[in-house]
């Protein structure tokens, strides 16, 4: 649908927007090789669906802080319910493991970086 990957990666601390300065405080990370989350965040933009994931910039960089990530985690559920494709169920399963993680780390954030 959307012809963009976007990869997901936790931070202990709020990321520099340089990427190699940001590896300092890298935890993990999360990658979209297939498109799927993008296909699956694209959708809810598209359909005008109201949330913290639609506000992710599949084009460019998101950052959520470990509040924003536990809200965000609330709307991954009603999301799954309108998938119908496989990878993009994996992939939402993949974005709630790191927003729980984010969520139940102190500190820490999650930044999306679109294609």
């Amino acid at each position: 649908m959307t012809g963009v990957g976007i990869d997901v990666e936790l931070h202990s601390a709020r990321p520099a927007c340089n990427w190699k300065k940001a590896r300092t405080t890298f935890l993990r990370g999360c990658y979209d090789p297939a498109d799927a989350l993008a296909d699956a965040l694209g959708s809810l933009h598209y359909l005008g669906v109201p949330g913290r994931l639609t506000a992710v910039d599949l084009y460019g960089d998101t950052v959520m802080n470990e509040q924003e990530a536990a809200a965000a985690l609330t709307e991954v559920p009603g999301l799954m319910e309108q998938c119908t494709d496989e990878r993009q169920r994996v992939a939402l399963d993949d974005l709630a493991a790191m927003l729980q993680e984010c969520a139940s780390t102190p500190g820490s954030y999650l930044w999306f970086a679109g294609d």
